[in-house]
């Protein structure tokens, strides 16, 4: 069973930087595509980027293209989120997954989510 545990969510002011990071286990390292969703109150989640399973393969929701970028280290079993001028719309849960195949469009496993607080 795939296990992910999200962590480095908080409040920052609009301009300042996050980082997130989720760790995953039980699963062969690098076997899964990974991603990260959020979900803002009253909206729908959706998918703000993802990474293949080799690293060679991401993609970037329009509204953070240029601000956030996604990494992956699978000797760390772990993928990380950096993001940079966060802005007040960036408020969310945001959620690690992981699944199949190389854009994690519908993910198999998710974690618990870290909350993101942006204030103007």
């Amino acid at each position: 069973q795939v296990q992910l545990v999200e962590s480095g969510g908080g409040s920052v002011q609009a301009g300042g930087s996050l980082r997130l990071s989720c760790a995953a286990s039980g699963y062969t390292r690098g076997s899964y595509c990974m991603a990260w969703f959020r979900q803002a109150p009253g909206k729908a989640r959706e998918r703000v980027t993802s990474i293949g399973p080799g690293g060679g393969s991401t993609y970037y929701a329009d509204s953070v293209k240029g601000r956030f970028t996604i990494s992956r280290d699978n000797a760390k079993n772990t993928v990380y989120l950096q993001m940079i001028s966060l802005k007040p719309e960036d408020t969310a849960m945001y959620y690690c997954a992981a699944g199949w195949g190389t854009w994690c469009s519908s993910p198999n496993y998710w974690g618990q989510g870290t909350q993101v607080t942006v204030s103007s």
